[in-house]
């Protein structure tokens, strides 16, 4: 068992560890590993931190995930090799984690911790949610991307300028989930000459890229030209982002993400919210689904969306050719001219009971994404339509939350 080790003061780091319950010896993490890093004895593998400079070349490899472990520990005192062969489990966590387990770098952590907090704090994922890779690729080894695509998916005559970016990692594992988000590191330095934070955001595209069988991924970014308040204000990384061009190079983070993630087992169904680019993971997971409805997978897709107008609705074209049969699409449009002024909440009392209906499906994942502005509405909506329909939200939710199935990700 992994020993009691006493507090420190200071700087940490990030260490890598392999988890002795799960791994089975095969050997090809040593065998991968560039530095020498990884040896053993006959009872555990393990990870020399004096050696490992977190190129990640042995996590492919691993068959069954062990090598995927790391542990935020004080920078002067790392876990030695003795007390890592001595190991029958893994140490415990220091409360950085994911709802995975997974350790996150500090500014990763408090972003993670902003965005899930509509949700009441981290949830485990869903149950048959495919495993999630993190923290491959750090600020010190940021993984190299080209452009090969960059798409203006609002009308030209449209405020918000919202970009649909295509990235492709060549010959550079990077393996995503739906639901995963990605970092990125904007060039340059701040006001006080430090190199600017990670950005980070959603993946738009399904697990088998943008493109199956190439090893690309697509990010949906909003320019952004003023605060909250309506002060101008440029955003460094989504005017980065959006003023990419083809075969400009992009360092990227991560990826991060081990609960926000759609269920994998026959008969599973999706209630998505969403407004503005908060569409990304919702469009990965229809997409996901799309691509597979051939194949009989996956139940009753429902989507609650909403923008100013249609010309400002990133993936309006496509989604309104998606077959009603396929997704039950509820579109709300706040400053369209043309029709009454509506929000999601607003649409999801109106559905109320088909909601309802949804809500009580053991088999239904909620999935709510975008301003953190839209969760108060969200939540009274789903309170509104829960009480029309005998049933009590706040008691529901806590059930949906305790079994992974109401995830909350909102900036």
């Amino acid at each position: 068992m992994p020993m009691d080790r006493p507090a420190a003061t200071g700087e940490t780091m990030r260490q890598h560890l392999i988890d002795p319950e799960i791994c089975i010896r095969c050997n090809t993490c040593e065998e991968s590993c560039p530095k020498g890093a990884v040896t053993h004895d006959a009872r555990n593998y393990v990870v020399d931190p004096l050696r490992c400079e977190g190129c990640n070349d042995c996590l492919a490899p691993c068959p069954t995930g062990a090598i995927d472990n790391w542990r935020n520990v004080p920078r002067e005192r790392p876990f030695t090799l003795d007390e890592q062969l001595a190991w029958d489990t893994l140490p415990a966590r220091d409360g950085t984690a994911d709802a995975g387990g997974a350790e996150l770098p500090a500014e990763v952590a408090a972003i993670a911790a902003v965005a899930t907090a509509g949700q009441g704090g981290a949830v485990p994922p869903p149950w048959s949610a495919a495993h999630p890779y993190v923290n491959l690729y750090s600020a010190q080894h940021p993984a190299i991307a080209t452009v090969s695509g960059n798409f203006r998916l609002t009308d030209e005559s449209a405020s918000a300028d919202v970009r649909h970016i295509v990235l492709d990692f060549g010959a550079t594992a990077f393996p995503v989930l739906e639901g995963q988000t990605i970092g990125i590191l904007p060039p340059g330095v701040d006001g006080d000459g430090k190199p600017h934070h990670v950005r980070l955001y959603s993946v738009a595209s399904p697990r088998e890229g943008e493109r199956p069988r190439y090893n690309n991924l697509a990010l949906t970014v909003k320019r952004v030209t003023e605060d909250h308040e309506g002060r101008t204000v440029l955003g460094v990384a989504s005017n980065y982002l959006c003023d990419l061009a083809k075969g400009d190079r992009v360092k990227v983070v991560g990826p991060y993400g081990t609960s926000f993630l759609m269920p994998n087992h026959p008969g599973s169904s999706l209630l998505m919210v969403c407004t503005g680019t908060g569409s990304a993971p919702m469009r990965a997971m229809t997409e996901r689904r799309r691509r597979r409805h051939a194949l009989g997978e996956g139940g009753r897709l429902m989507l609650f969306f909403g923008a100013r107008a249609p010309g400002e609705l990133p993936y309006f074209g496509p989604l309104s050719k998606l077959p009603a049969e396929f997704i039950d699409i509820n579109l709300a449009f706040s400053r369209d001219p043309d029709r009454p002024r509506h929000y999601v909440q607003d649409l999801i009392r109106a559905r109320g009971a088909d909601v309802v209906r949804m809500l009580d499906d053991a088999d239904c994942h909620v999935y709510v994404c975008g301003l953190k502005a839209m969760e108060a509405g969200v939540d009274a909506a789903f309170t509104d339509a829960c009480r029309q329909h005998g049933r009590d939200w706040n008691a529901l939710v806590l059930l949906l939350r305790a079994s992974g199935r109401y995830h909350v990700e909102t900036y």
